[in-house]
């Protein structure tokens, strides 16, 4: 379902997915109230919900629809405190307008709707993670355990590397660190987001710092 108080942009949109070849619009809303009542009617799978809409706004009517279908966020809305609040009532995904290709946008709804992915656009990342520094440095650490390396399945050298991930180094970075090559980190990678059910280097970082639903 694509909600937008912009009928072009949803004509756009409903147009784009239904020449993807395996995707349908099964429903459109110009405003969060009407979104809700029409997912309950078609129960979609996917609803890409606009931010900033008369009545009531995506943000508010996130947390009723999340209940129905996983919601990704689709919006030119980039603040900070947006995307937050987005992603505690439910959103599963947050993408930006214009920091992603069309192709990006048609994998990220594939992906979360058979790998229960969280597409995120940069900057959508870089809230999540500024919250849970914030929130880490709140409170005080706590003490490292064999089970906390090793959550997801990771391996400790796995861990290890998403460790240097969610710190922003590179896969170069990563490899002289760790005495690996870089197609060695890059095979660690391609298993870490098979173990965590994400699609890339973004969803992995937010759900390994656990600041996204399951």
């Amino acid at each position: 379902m694509v909600v937008d108080d912009n009928p072009v942009v949803r004509s756009g949109l409903t147009a784009l997915l239904e020449a993807s070849g395996d995707m349908d619009v099964v429903a459109e809303a110009g405003d969060g109230r009407n979104a809700v009542e029409r997912a309950w009617q078609v129960m979609p799978d996917v609803v890409l919900l606009d931010v900033r809409m008369p009545r009531v706004d995506g943000v508010s009517a996130a947390e009723a629809l999340s209940k129905i279908s996983r919601v990704i966020m689709l919006t030119h809305v980039d603040e900070p405190a947006v995307v937050l609040s987005a992603i505690r009532n439910g959103a599963v995904g947050y993408l930006v307008h214009d920091a992603f290709t069309v192709d990006e946008l048609l994998t990220a709804i594939r992906e979360t709707v058979h790998n229960r992915a969280h597409p995120l656009s940069p900057a959508a990342v870089s809230a999540l993670i500024n919250e849970a520094k914030s929130g880490r440095a709140a409170a005080p650490p706590p003490r490292e355990t064999p089970a906390d390396r090793t959550r997801f399945g990771l391996s400790a050298r796995e861990a290890e590397v998403m460790d240097l991930v969610t710190r922003g180094h590179t896969n170069r970075d990563i490899a002289v660190r760790l005495f690996l090559t870089e197609k060695t980190v890059k095979n660690h990678l391609n298993r870490i987001y098979a173990k965590l059910g994400v699609p890339n280097r973004a969803s992995a970082i937010a759900t390994w710092l656990g600041v996204l639903p399951g």
